[in-house]
């Protein structure tokens, strides 16, 4: 299989993905065949300003054995899970495999805090996290599926980096970009994203007209799918006034 990874991304496509919403990117999967690409059952943390964008750095988590996952671990810098951390670079969103385990933390505050710094895009996981209160302050999107204040030690074993995973029920791999909003996570393959990049944005502009005309009071038929009559007053409200030519 070719390694995707490598495809270059254009940062024009990134940005008309971020004017688009995951519902509009699930769509414009699902015409190309894609039904599961949307990481059903996280939560939203922190304070970030714009929707969140970026290509996937994957940590995937075993179940922890009694023996080996000992506080002492922690002690080794090269720990996967610190390893990870310190390799995101900017731009990257860390997504991190907890099977869906959630009575013990994938992370912590500091670690995410070490994450914004680092100028990460985001932190997604379907784990739980602790420290959720000085999580929830960060300037960082942050996706979990809630908070528990035991360490991922009890439960999770941090084992490999820069490998697929499946997150939230959905297959990731590392260079595939995920949209985050207040919905939630969608993950676009990185070879589709400019297949879909400008119709997400289209589409996202279309549908803000036409639920202005919804609210207007215009009914369904003929504005939602939209018939020729709307198509073309659509059409009219997005060229250059005469005034601004």
């Amino acid at each position: 299989m070719t390694d995707s990874s490598t495809i270059p991304l254009d940062p024009d496509d990134l940005g008309a993905l971020a004017e688009a919403g995951t519902a509009t990117v699930t769509t414009q999967l699902f015409k190309l065949g894609l039904r599961n690409t949307f990481l059903a059952g996280l939560r939203t943390y922190g304070r970030p300003t714009k929707r969140m964008v970026g290509e996937a750095f994957t940590l995937r988590y075993i179940p922890a054995r009694e023996d080996i996952d000992v506080l002492d671990v922690f002690d080794d810098y090269d720990h996967p899970q610190r390893l990870a951390v310190e390799s995101v670079g900017p731009g990257q969103i860390l997504v991190v495999d907890c099977r869906g385990e959630g009575r013990a933390a994938s992370a912590g505050h500091i670690l995410l805090t070490r994450l914004a710094a680092r100028h990460a895009a985001g932190f997604v996981t379907d784990g739980t996290l602790r420290d959720i209160a000085g999580i929830d302050e960060l300037p960082m999107p942050v996706y979990a599926t809630g908070p528990a204040a035991m360490t991922n030690l009890a439960l999770h074993h941090a084992v490999d980096v820069q490998l697929p995973i499946g997150c939230a029920g959905v297959a990731v791999y590392p260079g595939d970009v995920l949209l985050g909003d207040a919905d939630g996570v969608v993950c676009v393959p990185r070879h589709l994203v400019a297949a879909i990049a400008n119709p997400a944005r289209e589409q996202e502009e279309l549908e803000s007209f036409l639920q202005q005309r919804v609210a207007g009071g215009a009914p369904l038929r003929g504005t939602y799918p939209p018939d020729e009559a709307t198509m073309l007053a659509y059409r009219a409200s997005t060229r250059p006034s005469a005034a601004a030519s």
